[in-house]
């Protein structure tokens, strides 16, 4: 089989390591005679992988005391829904900032529940940078103030986060999770699916700041409250169980490599590597973002026509390169860089597109 380099936005590349290490543990999990899949969820054994993941979540991102780690289920899509529907209530607003499609797709959902406010958006420059933080507007009657960290189809990521305290900052960062060091305790919500840098597409997670629990949200079915998930520490139905497993075993592969600061050097390093490219290219590739909005996890860019942009993906794919496309939604091409990609396949792209320009 030919080598190939997984450059896909998701469901993405997942670590060779943890790939291997689940196909050694597929039929006979712990001594069990049994795939974890086959597990109960009540089992002794499972129970073990699934504190453990939640713990090696804690550690690795500084997670406080004071916040619950929820392993959920229905991808940050349902979270559009699940927020508003708790913390939206009658004579407040949902205050959302635009940055690309799926905070979009948030506000969306919060429409149909109760009154929004766009406080910043990047729209009106084809979403090619993200808003200043002393340019946004704030209402005193926010319930929240929501965010979408990275943007994968248009490659753009916020590189600073606004500081509030007079409404919780709620992020959706399912795209660059675990990719950098963050501050948990700027954020009273922060929720993200998994199927980019936490592991397979399955389970999503959610960080809950302790005094959101709290709050009546009994208007809510009892499946979409974060309270009945954090009182029953994620179990209270069935979980996605190898979902999980796959999950811990990523985590565990993040912690071995030396956690979240060399994950984070080296998500550096590759994307570094291929924004050259681009940019000695004399015009041959036009990143999509602004210099000062690009993101370290999708890196957007185009040829200088069309047909240069079906020719370039369509040579690539013959030579293995997996998941260039951009987004149907705008086209062009996209190399999603994300913790499970190595450094050798961005260095890989970059030969292959300085070798392209040279012949074209």
């Amino acid at each position: 089989m030919k080598a190939v380099y997984n450059f896909n936005a998701g469901p993405s590349a997942l670590p060779k390591q943890v790939l291997e290490r689940a196909q050694k543990e597929l039929t006979n999990f712990a001594n069990t005679g049994m795939s974890v899949m086959e597990l109960s969820h009540r089992s002794k054994e499972y129970e073990a992988v699934h504190l453990e993941a939640i713990s090696h979540l804690k550690e690795l991102l500084n997670i406080p005391d004071n916040y619950k780690v929820l392993l959920l289920q229905g991808g940050a899509s349902l979270q559009f829904a699940m927020i508003p529907l708790q913390y939206l209530k009658k004579g407040k607003i949902a205050n959302y900032i635009l940055t690309g499609s799926w905070s979009e797709k948030a506000i969306k959902e919060a429409k149909q529940i109760g009154d929004t406010f766009i406080g910043g958006s990047s729209k009106d420059n084809q979403y090619r940078s993200i808003p200043d933080t002393k340019s946004l507007q704030y209402n005193n009657t926010d319930a929240y103030v929501h965010l979408t960290s990275n943007n994968t189809i248009f490659g753009t990521q916020w590189h600073e986060f606004p500081t509030i305290s007079h409404a919780p900052l709620i992020a959706d960062m399912s795209s660059d999770i675990l990719s950098r060091q963050i501050n948990v305790e700027q954020f009273g919500i922060i929720y993200a699916g998994a199927q980019k840098n936490l592991g397979p597409s399955g389970v999503t997670v959610a960080i809950v700041r302790d005094d959101l629990l709290e709050e009546d949200v009994s208007h809510v079915p009892t499946m979409l409250q974060y309270k009945t998930h954090a009182g029953a520490n994620s179990l209270y139905n069935t979980p996605p169980t190898f979902s999980i497993y796959m999950l811990n075993q990523v985590l565990t592969w993040v912690s071995e490599l030396g956690g979240i600061s060399f994950i984070e050097k080296q998500n550096q390093e590759k994307a570094q590597i291929i924004y050259d490219a681009i940019d000695e290219s004399n015009g041959f590739y036009v990143g999509h973002a602004n210099k000062e909005s690009r993101s370290l996890m999708n890196i957007t860019f185009n040829l200088p026509t069309e047909e240069d942009n079906k020719a370039f993906l369509a040579e690539a794919k013959e030579l293995g390169f997996v998941g260039l496309n951009g987004h149907r939604s705008v086209g062009g091409c996209r190399a999603s860089t994300y913790n499970s990609v190595p450094v050798e396949a961005c260095e890989k792209l970059r030969d292959f597109m300085k070798a392209y320009q040279q012949k074209s």
